[in-house]
Order: structure tokens, then sequence, then C-alpha cells
């Protein structure tokens, strides 16, 4: 029997189509119902996919584009990937990602330029350590006094964004360029242009390592293995030793490192400041990077690449066509609807298949 015959009989083929249709069935049910908002507008849905197409991967300096709009996602979807498998919903990345940025770019313009390139590792690991110390109170209390997840790190949410307008609107307002900015961080703390005069920056690299070293955690180490099986089944994991609020403590830590090496990565090599509003949002949008890919290191790249397209043609569409950005929202909300349904779907059949 051949190899493809046995892992057949063994549901492995299966389960890979399966995946791989989990993965492009909420693509082409937001393409279908985005295709029926274009035709109510009067447009030909064909014409602006393919323009966006074009706008998106087109020529290389479109291609940078969409990666550059694809870097911050890649460390909010891993992020939230880490904590969705140790089955904690964490809904807090983003405001740990602003006050990242923030304590990274504090550190750009506030320590004295002749430190020279050692200011960008010492940025990532204050933006590092603030993340994690912001995520670890919900973290903390979810473990110890059950404390939903959901609710505290939502709130949390609110309350970075409170501290972040209070600090870049007072005592670390620019002097020099209006409201609501901090001061632009020093040159020798700029992370390098990948593709200029493009916005890319050495900050997709540093995303891709975080990405590849997610995937050796999840499938490598102990504290991954363990973290997986807290996600699944935590009686079962009290019974075979696991220590379940070290599990999620651990969980809602390392989403807060990687969430403040995202912060870092955009404050010091896309905005090179603080600016308020720094944040369109990419925390939410690791939501669906996550669920889309499934919380697997492959998924999330690929995802975090193909919202980076729809951010990156959406913004440039528009000049060519009477299309709104709205129609980019339109895209990305149904892609998560339809991800979540597709997981629910499938975590429905495992169920009933192990019963």
């Amino acid at each position: 029997m051949s190899d493809q015959a046995i892992a057949q009989n063994n549901g492995v083929v299966p389960d890979a189509i399966g995946k791989g249709f989990a993965f492009v069935f909420p693509f082409i049910a937001a393409i279908f119902v985005s295709g029926l908002a274009l035709l109510a507008i009067g447009e030909n849905p064909v014409d602006i996919f393919v323009l966006m197409a074009n706008e998106a991967f087109g020529t290389e300096r479109r291609i940078a584009a969409t990666l550059s709009a694809a870097t911050p996602l890649l460390f909010t979807g891993v992020a939230t990937a880490i904590c969705f498998r140790s089955g904690v919903f964490n809904v807090g990345v983003d405001g740990a990602f602003v006050l990242a940025g923030l304590a990274a770019a504090y550190i750009g313009f506030t320590l004295p330029a002749a430190f020279g390139v050692s200011l960008i590792p010492m940025a990532f690991v204050f933006a590092a350590l603030v993340a994690a110390a912001w995520l670890y109170v919900p973290g903390y209390l979810m473990a110890h006094y059950e404390v939903d997840e959901v609710v505290s790190t939502l709130m949390l949410n609110f309350v970075a964004l409170g501290i972040a307008g209070y600090l870049v609107n007072g005592p670390l307002l620019s002097e020099l360029s209006g409201n609501n900015v901090t001061p632009l961080i020093h040159e020798a703390a700029h992370l390098p242009r990948l593709l200029p005069p493009s916005t890319l920056h050495a900050g997709f690299f540093i995303g891709l390592l975080m990405v590849i070293a997610y995937g050796i955690w999840t499938r490598r180490t102990a504290t991954g293995f363990e973290g997986a099986l807290v996600g699944l089944n935590q009686r079962f994991s009290r019974a075979i030793g696991i220590s379940v609020p070290g599990a999620i403590i651990l969980a809602m830590v390392l989403s807060g490192i990687v969430a403040g090496f995202g912060g870092a990565s955009h404050a010091m090599g896309q905005l090179h400041r603080f600016v308020e509003g720094f944040s369109p949002g990419y925390g939410f949008t690791g939501m669906a990077v996550a669920l889309l890919g499934r919380n697997t290191a492959l998924g999330i790249f690929l995802s975090a690449v193909l919202f980076g397209a729809l951010a990156s043609a959406g913004t440039t569409v528009q000049f060519f066509s009477d299309i709104p950005l709205d129609l980019v929202n339109i895209v990305e909300g149904t892609v998560m609807i339809f991800a979540v349904v597709e997981i629910s779907r499938l975590a429905w059949r495992r169920r009933r298949k192990a019963a």
C-alpha cells in the first residue's frame, strides 16, 4: 500500500483538505457577499476584484505595500493565537500594542542619540516588558479568581487608549508638531527600510521570526504542548499534573511580549514616533488573522498577507473607481464571520466523530 493510501486510510489527507477548505471558504464567501454589494451599486465585481488584485500584488512596489500593511498583523495574529490556543479569549492585544508603541517611542526620543543603534533593542525590550505586564493582570485575575478575560481585556483596551491619549497630549506632547504626537525618535533608532521608497521595513522580518518562533513553540516545546492541552480540556490537564493557572498566565504574558514587539516595530519602523490613533484596530484584525489561520504559524502568515492585501488595495483602488473604502470593511467582516462559522462547524464534526 502506498504512503498516500495509508495517509488516506488514517484520515490525514481528508483532514488536510478540510484545513485548506476552512482557510479558503471564508474568502470565497466574502467575495460572493461583496460582489452582491458591488452589483447593488451598479459596479462590475470582476473588474473591481481584478483591480484590487493588481493594486495588491501587481508590481514590486505594490507587493512591498501589501507586506508593509501585513507587518503589524503578523504580531497581533501570533499574540492572539497564543491565547486562543490555550483556551483564553484575549481581546486585549490592541491595548497592549498601543502601550508598547508608546513605550518604544519614549525610549527612542528620550535616551541620548549617542546610544546609536543600541536604542533599537532597548526600545523593543522595554515595549515587551510593558505589554507583558499589562496582559499579566487579566491573566492573573482569570487564573486565580475566574474573572472573565473577555470583559477584563476589553475594558483594559479603553484604559490603555486613555493612558496613551493623556500622555501624548500632555507630558509627552511634541513642542514642534502640534497636538496628538510625541517627538520623533532619533534617526539611529529607525528600523531600516527594505525597499525604499516603500514603507516596508525590517519589522516585517521580525514579524516573520515571531511567526516561526510561534510554530516552534507550538510543536517542539513542553509549554506549547501543555497550553494546547489546557485549551482542549482543563479537567484532563489538571488530572495529569499541568498547572492550569500557570499555563493561562504564561499564555497572556507571551501574548503581551509578541504584541509589545509589534508595537515597537510599528513605532520605530513605520511612524518613527507615537501618534494618537496609533492602532486602527490591529489587535482586532489580529483576531481575524488567528481565527482564519486556525492558530497555525503558516495560516497566520497567509492570513496576515491577505488582510494586508485588502488594506493596501483598498486605500488605492478608490482612486481608480467610485468604490468606497467601506468595501474592504465588508470583505474583512465577512471573512471573519465565515471563518468563525467554518471553525465552529469543523469543531462540531470532531466532537460528533469522537462521540
